[in-house]
């Protein structure tokens, strides 16, 4: 689905991320877990990290989409790794995932950012240069990095809040099999990680983690809603657009 953009949107519901030494002797055992300080993962019990106070409200964030593009029921190919994005052209045993992103921002715009009807970069009024936009679709399923997102966090002031999206563009909508992970990994401080580890089988559309400003401060906050379509994400979520038919 894409934006209509010559129709005025619906008024949006409102906002509420060395050399080993010698021996000596034992000491006491650490945690079974570790804390690990490059990776935060989000989940159920801990969903949202502040993305200011951990130092990486700055820069350029890079979301990363990568997900497991040959399934246990789909042929095998000849050669790859397991997140990657292997499918052969014109297949139709494989999976193939798109990314992208509805955004609000503090000046009233609001859209889609997505493969779909070519809306690589948002549309706001602060200048030429876009606050997210995408690297592109590899839409012939080669591209082994998975699809990325961009979001120029030199903007923070001008955002409200992004939802960070995917939907099964080509496959079976299994998200089970595809094995989802998305990763976003800020200019500086720890990478952050969102599992898409449910499964809604029949929903195409997963609505994966929301970027917030609340008040100054940027939170990632995890979502993992699955869902049919754009029109019914857009609905639980409360962006208010109105959308029509697209095609890449």
């Amino acid at each position: 689905m894409a934006i209509d953009y010559t129709k005025k949107p619906k008024p949006a519901a409102a906002a509420s991320p060395g050399p080993a030494g010698p021996a000596g002797p034992a000491g006491p055992a650490g945690p079974a877990n570790p804390v690990s300080l490059s990776k935060v993962t989000l989940t159920k019990s801990a969903p949202s990290v502040s993305l200011t106070k951990a130092g990486s409200a700055g820069g350029t964030l890079r979301v990363n989409l990568n997900w497991n593009a040959r399934p246990p029921s789909a042929p095998a190919p000849a050669a790859g790794g397991f997140l990657k994005r292997m499918m052969s052209p014109g297949s139709s045993s494989g999976i193939d995932l798109d990314l992208g992103c509805l955004y609000e921002y503090a000046d009233g715009s609001k859209g889609v950012v997505q493969a779909l009807g070519n809306a690589f970069r948002d549309q706001h009024t602060l200048g030429p240069d876009p606050i997210c936009w995408l690297d592109g679709d590899d839409r012939s399923g080669t591209n082994t990095a998975g699809e990325n997102l961009f979001v120029n966090l030199a903007h923070v002031a001008a955002i409200k809040r992004i939802i960070v999206f995917a939907f099964i563009y080509q496959g079976v909508p299994n998200w089970g099999e595809a094995d989802g992970v998305v990763t976003l990994f800020p200019a500086s401080g720890p990478e952050v990680e969102v599992r898409l580890d449910e499964t809604r089988p029949g929903n195409g559309m997963c609505g994966i983690a929301m970027l917030e400003n609340i008040g100054g401060d940027l939170q990632v906050r995890r979502e993992v809603n699955y869902v049919k379509g754009h029109a019914d994400l857009d609905r639980a979520f409360g962006w208010g657009l109105r959308w029509t038919a697209g095609s890449k």
